[in-house]
């Protein structure tokens, strides 16, 4: 029978919206250390205090009613949108604050990397902030000695572990950061958003680290807002919206139900009657409709689908020369690119009848980034004169794919993201006057 890690009943946690801690003195801090420590040594389930909020003031539930069971040795990733509970959760999880209501039943050696670098002093160098966080973290001193050089060059700041962090790029110290709580060797591990660390070379490191903490046998709970590296690493997803769990099951099925409300998609226009039609007395739009090569208009487009952006219009002067303008644009506002169909053989140049029309723009895969993007069309005549122009007449979405990444979950700049044929080759080594040089 599995051993369950984290059980999960009823958590919930509610703020007062406003509220600031008041400051206390250092012997209120002593005793309610102490008290905290005795707590813990005295239960073994975290109760949650009872808490009456007052009508005067205005309370929002973080988290309401969470309920889960996580088995040893689960890698599980928690998705939802900013303010969805997420972050609370894992403090709970983590003991960093209590539960309103509810309880959690915790099994096992906690490492939590929630806020990376959280203990670092600006002032101690590299070397010492490693001996501290390493404390803070819950490791013992000769655990750090053992560790020190493979946390060192995990993070690769060999060179600088003797100067101050405070001189430190902001990259460097995330990396040093990550790199003492990484090697933290808890039974279960909370990550929260630390994928945005590093370059992408570092970033594969990560999730070598994650993925060898997993198939060690060690729970592990991830929060990240790329769900290419929630589909990859995970085998569960949790959705949480609200405070409240949405959904809980396979990471592809969980992901596909949260993408499809994350935004407002118009993938799909249907304009039926010609009298109601955006347009004018020269052409009217019957539809519009963006989808996959040989599917729908409800399948999900990735950076490696193919893609075809179709257009039905009514000409309603016999004899005009149509063309459709297509421009892409991404979440950026960036125009992306603008198609015309200068390689369509049929009607192009041609006069047209009165009557109805399709166009169809065939997009290929591994040309757009992922994000969110949107369409809008001109109609021009004899290729000079814009008659008609709809802005956002569709938006949809380019979803990441976890396999062409090879490890690497950063953010991708730039509006497109083509494969590119790339080739290296190896010319000798270096010349003899050339060493003497260096």
């Amino acid at each position: 029978m599995t051993n369950v890690a984290i059980r999960a009943v009823e958590l919930g946690k509610i703020y007062r919206i406003g509220e600031r801690q008041s400051y206390g003195t250092i012997r209120d801090v002593i005793a309610a250390a102490t008290r905290t420590r005795l707590r813990r040594l005295s239960q073994l389930r975290r109760a949650a205090p009872a808490v009456e909020p007052s009508t005067d003031d205005e309370w929002i539930w973080a988290l309401d009613g969470v309920s889960f069971e996580l088995a040893e040795g689960e890698v599980v990733g928690i998705i939802g949108r900013n303010g969805a509970g997420k972050s609370t959760l894992l403090k709970i999880l983590a003991r960093i604050t209590e539960p309103t209501k509810g309880h959690a039943d915790i099994a096992g050696r906690i490492g939590a990397l929630l806020e990376v670098g959280t203990g670092f002093h600006p002032e101690l160098t590299g070397r010492e902030n490693v001996a501290l966080n390493g404390a803070i973290l819950g490791m013992r001193r000769a655990e750090i000695d053992r560790k020190f050089d493979e946390i060192v060059a995990f993070a690769g700041v060999e060179r600088f572990i003797d100067t101050p962090v405070k001189r430190y790029s902001t990259g460097m110290h995330a990396r040093l950061a990550f790199a003492v709580a990484a090697h933290v060797e808890p039974d279960i591990l909370i990550v929260d958003e630390v994928l945005a660390v590093g370059d992408a070379e570092f970033q594969k490191r990560c999730m070598g680290k994650m993925g060898h903490a997993a198939s060690s046998g060690r729970t592990v709970l991830f929060v990240s807002h790329n769900m290419a590296a929630i589909e990859s690493l995970c085998s569960r997803a949790i959705w949480l919206e609200g405070g409240r769990c949405v959904a809980d099951g396979a990471p592809g099925e969980v992901i596909s139900r949260y993408l499809a409300t994350s935004f407002s998609a118009l993938t799909e226009r249907l304009w039926p009657d010609p009298d109601d039609a955006p347009g004018n007395d020269r052409v009217r739009i019957r539809s519009a409709r963006v989808r996959p090569e040989g599917g729908s208009a409800q399948d999900p487009v990735y950076v490696t689908t193919d893609f075809v952006v179709e257009f039905e219009y009514w000409n309603l002067r016999a004899g005009a020369r149509l063309n459709l303008s297509l421009h892409v644009y991404n979440e950026q506002g960036v125009k992306v690119f603008n198609a015309l169909p200068m390689e369509e053989r049929v009607w192009q140049g041609r006069p047209f009848p009165r009557g109805l029309f399709r166009d169809a723009c065939h997009v290929p895969g591994n040309l757009l980034n992922d994000g969110l993007h949107r369409i809008e069309i001109m109609v021009v005549e004899d290729s000079a004169h814009l008659i008609h122009q709809m802005e956002d007449v569709l938006m949809f979405e380019v979803r990441d794919v976890g396999e062409t990444r090879e490890g690497w979950y950063g953010e991708w700049e730039g509006a497109v993201r083509p494969r590119l044929e790339w080739e290296t080759t190896y010319h000798g080594p270096v010349a003899a006057e050339a060493q003497a040089i260096r």
